[in-house]
């Protein structure tokens, strides 16, 4: 494994001695997942995504954790890396502007571990992997990746020939690319990193490595595991890496055929083979699953993997190079959680059985858009993802059903109406 020297270094510096003895002392404790779970019941998950601004002090922790309680949940899925940054402490990313208010003492993490875990809910960590800044407020810190690494985020189309002629680490390349997605800002959410970008995907992995190593989380949860869409990365390191193995898949004579006829035209490969370079970014997005997969299973083999995906599998392959079907097919995630937010049942239904369906024997936790919906559409939606075997559902999001209009009764109507047993 390749780690780049200079990311965070003064903290934890990135060293391949560093990561290679960290997973041959994993290792040591690996058993399968099916022998961990192998005879043991498994209650329905009831779950809450929670979102990084529920985390900002330690009384917005306790409280959290309270509610989920009340409403009678037994998990909860919590934003601790948002945008490229750290709610919780010691790690390789900056910490959170959100907290700056707050000692250097308070951990989010550690504090949600602690309230939730004498109560019996269960922490999954949930972390954005891509998106790492918002275009329209740039991170504070620079010593975020943003600033750091520019060269790792991913690029347009629309910027590809212009942008491979600048030095990625001048301020004019980052200024053109932020100025490009807040125009954007309907369709693209912010700067994401790239997963074909070797450095940017071990850093990734590292991050994740780093968390699990050092906390006692139930879960490792991914968001954000996909491309803004299928218009992205050219950026001159993904597209030099699809160059490179597109031309280890050619004979000798088609090489040097390709090479008079597109020469250093970077651009130019991928408009060359569009099927190919499909698959490359797709093929890609997998690997880096994969790989967080072995980290964490190499630190903590009893935690639970699982990725939020789009509930159309086919969309998500082809306009998101999310291939969670894949992902499923090769046992990389342990649960697949579709974000069906659909306001019309009938909808919801159709996604959730769909998922169920490509999951075969994987549990599936049905995401549920309670922030659009009533309390009774809510227990509606939970009462039809049961019927249709789902082994879990997950609310979207805490934050948003405590808040006006909804007021915090809101869980507790629902856990009394649909969680009683």
């Amino acid at each position: 494994m390749h780690i780049v020297d200079g990311f965070r270094e003064h903290r934890h510096p990135f060293r391949p001695a560093w990561v290679a003895a960290a997973a041959v002392s994993g290792l040591l404790l690996v058993v399968p997942l099916d022998a961990v779970q192998q005879n043991t019941p498994v209650p329905e998950v009831r779950a809450l995504w929670v979102t990084r601004t529920s985390l900002t002090t330690p009384v917005a922790v306790a409280a959290m954790v309270k509610s989920a309680q009340s409403g009678r949940f037994n998990t909860l899925l919590v934003q601790v890396r948002g945008r490229g940054d750290a709610y919780f402490n010691g790690g390789y990313e900056p910490r959170a502007a959100a907290l700056a208010s707050q000692p250097d003492s308070f951990d989010p993490l550690a504090e949600t571990l602690k309230h939730a875990h004498a109560q019996g809910i269960r922490v999954h960590a949930w972390i954005n992997i891509a998106l790492v800044s918002s275009a329209a407020a740039p991170p504070p810190s620079r010593e975020h990746m943003v600033y750091r690494h520019p060269e790792w985020l991913m690029v347009p189309r629309a910027l590809a020939r212009d942008m491979v002629l600048i030095d990625a680490r001048s301020q004019l390349y980052l200024d053109k690319l932020m100025r490009w997605t807040r125009a954007q800002r309907s369709d693209v959410e912010g700067l994401y990193a790239s997963p074909v970008t070797e450095d940017a995907a071990d850093a990734t992995v590292a991050v994740v490595a780093d968390l699990i190593a050092r906390y006692p989380v139930d879960g490792v949860h991914l968001d954000y595991v996909r491309y803004p869409n299928e218009e992205f990365d050219y950026s001159r390191g993904a597209l030099e890496a699809f160059k490179a193995d597109t031309l280890n898949g050619l004979d000798a004579a088609a090489r040097r055929q390709q090479e008079r006829a597109l020469g250093a035209d970077l651009v130019g490969w991928a408009d060359a083979f569009p099927n190919r370079w499909r698959e490359f970014r797709c093929q890609r997005l997998t690997s880096l699953v994969s790989r967080l997969r072995e980290s964490v299973k190499a630190r903590r083999p009893e935690a639970v993997f699982s990725a939020a995906v789009a509930p159309d599998a086919r969309e998500a392959r082809t306009r998101r190079f999310q291939d969670w079907g894949s992902w499923l097919q090769r046992k990389l995630l342990d649960v697949v959680c579709p974000m069906a937010y659909a306001t019309d049942s009938t909808v919801f239904s159709a996604q959730v059985a769909d998922a169920r369906q490509m999951a075969g024997g994987r549990p599936v936790w049905a995401g549920i858009g309670a922030y659009r919906l009533s309390s009774s559409e809510t227990i509606e939606n939970i009462r039809i993802a049961r019927r249709l075997g789902a082994s879990g559902v997950i609310l979207y999001s805490y934050d948003s059903l405590i808040s006006l209009p909804r007021g915090l009764d809101y869980l507790a109507q629902v856990g009394r109406a649909a969680f009683m047993q």
